[in-house]
């Protein structure tokens, strides 16, 4: 399936429409993750640290929300993003903690190794949420296999996204919370058509 495909299946699964609910509800799963996160960084000393308490239980929640609207559609409930508090508060704080670490060290060596190794860790929310019994460890290593081969077509398609960038950060930056919606919808794309390749693979 080719990027613009991808692309087409999220603007569908969003109903088409900038300010239809399904695209508004999306909308508001990303501003209220964006908006706790900016939040929380700008807590001077303590920033980083509760970022790393509530990043793993909120990044579950928004992978869960749009892995789900993948698959059936339907519009989100924005309050659910939450529900990585409740249903896997220790499993996601433990994912994103290390998913950091890893990332970060691989970082401190050149940035590209920590560029490739964020795009190859970029599907472990998705398969957290897809399969809540795999540990930190399962996750970020079906996170590698699955994104193996593929980590310059997903950085191309993060580079397609900076033109919508730029035109919704003239709205006063509002406008951005409309593309990281469609950006999240279009990634949760690509991991269900890639996931479900692999599992055919492995079928034959």
């Amino acid at each position: 399936m080719t990027r613009a495909e991808l692309k087409r299946n999220a603007r569908e699964k969003l109903g088409g429409q900038l300010f239809g609910p399904n695209w508004v509800n999306a909308v508001l799963v990303m501003a209220i993750f964006y908006i706790l996160t900016g939040a929380v960084n700008g807590i001077a000393g303590f920033g980083t640290l509760i970022m790393l308490v509530i990043g793993g239980p909120l990044s579950y929640g928004v992978a869960k929300l749009f892995l789900q609207q993948c698959d059936d559609g339907q519009k989100m409930n924005p309050t659910e993003v939450f529900k990585g508090f409740s249903e896997d508060f220790g499993g996601s704080f433990i994912l994103y903690l290390l998913r950091y670490l890893f990332i970060a060290l691989w970082s401190i060596l050149l940035i590209i190794p920590g560029i490739m190794k964020m795009y190859s860790y970029s599907m472990a929310f998705f398969i957290k949420a897809d399969h809540p019994s795999y540990d930190w460890r399962e996750c970020l290593d079906a996170s590698s296999e699955l994104t193996y081969g593929h980590r310059w077509e997903l950085f191309v398609l993060d580079l397609s996204f900076i033109g919508w960038q730029i035109v919704g950060s003239l709205c006063l930056g509002i406008g951005t919370f409309w593309v990281n919606a469609y950006r999240e919808a279009t990634i949760a794309e690509y991991y269900r058509y890639f996931e479900s390749n692999q599992m055919m693979d492995r079928d034959f």
